[in-house]
């Protein structure tokens, strides 16, 4: 398996430190090389939380978390990463095109090949108009179109998405899910979380459902939706009856 993910556990201190809050309890996943994974939950289950462990952002209590067998801080590991948060930020009196150069050049991109690679995800992206407008200027569609080109700009084999839909226009949308399934057709592996269940229908090979830090679910659609249910009603139906709630 490309990513490993065994018995992973992580808490917080609550507000007064007398007791912690379990986020994530003996969570286990693989995915393989080229997938396609959507990650779903409500709001708070803590799917952020599992981007930014794999990003090494932020420490686990326990468990093993392995990319390629090797440990998610190895430069090795981070070089083949794209990644983009869930709400990016960037200084604003830079343009997009002063962003992707500094983000290819920490990549180690010769400039020439730097320079083609950002005016082809611009105009993918469709931003080429934009590239040397300030990002002040920017609607926030243009702000998350930039952070997904910024995430692209070194051509990386693992992409790792929160929410990339979020503030896209149904263009904006059409623009990131065509763009994901090129990415599939090449081979890469993409991760990404959303709350746009059609996208994932359309997008994800496999899905994996997560509530109050547990992975209730992780399969195929087909199998996911094999009561006849559409995703949205078998997802509700699902966190109501984890959630205890008369279905």
């Amino acid at each position: 398996m490309l990513i490993s993910i065994s018995n992973l556990t992580k808490s917080y201190k609550t507000r007064h430190g007398a007791s912690r809050l379990t986020v994530l309890s003996d969570f286990n996943l693989d995915i393989g090389r080229g997938e396609s994974f959507g990650f779903l939950g409500p709001n708070g289950a803590g799917k952020s939380t599992l981007i930014k462990i794999l990003m090494d952002f932020i420490r686990y209590d326990s468990g093993t978390i392995t990319i390629e067998g090797k440990a998610i801080a190895s430069p090795d590991v981070r070089k083949k990463i794209g990644y983009l948060p869930e709400n990016p930020t960037f200084y604003s009196h830079l343009t997009a095109e002063e962003i992707l150069k500094f983000g290819g050049k920490i990549a180690g991109i010769k400039t020439k090949e730097l320079n083609r690679r950002i005016d082809e995800l611009l105009v993918r992206l469709n931003l080429i108009h934009a590239k040397k407008q300030k990002l002040r200027t920017y609607s926030k569609g243009m702000v998350q179109r930039t952070g997904i080109a910024y995430a692209l700009v070194h051509d990386p084999e693992i992409c790792i998405f929160d929410e990339p839909m979020s503030g896209l226009d149904p263009m904006g949308r059409k623009l990131i899910s065509d763009l994901i399934i090129d990415m599939r057709n090449q081979g890469k592996t993409i991760f990404f979380s959303s709350h746009i269940l059609s996208d994932v229908e359309k997008l994800c090979d496999r899905i994996g459902i997560l509530n109050k830090g547990q992975l209730l679910y992780c399969g195929s659609l087909k199998d996911f939706t094999s009561n006849n249910d559409d995703i949205e009603t078998a997802f509700v139906n699902l966190i109501e009856t984890d959630n205890g709630k008369q279905v």
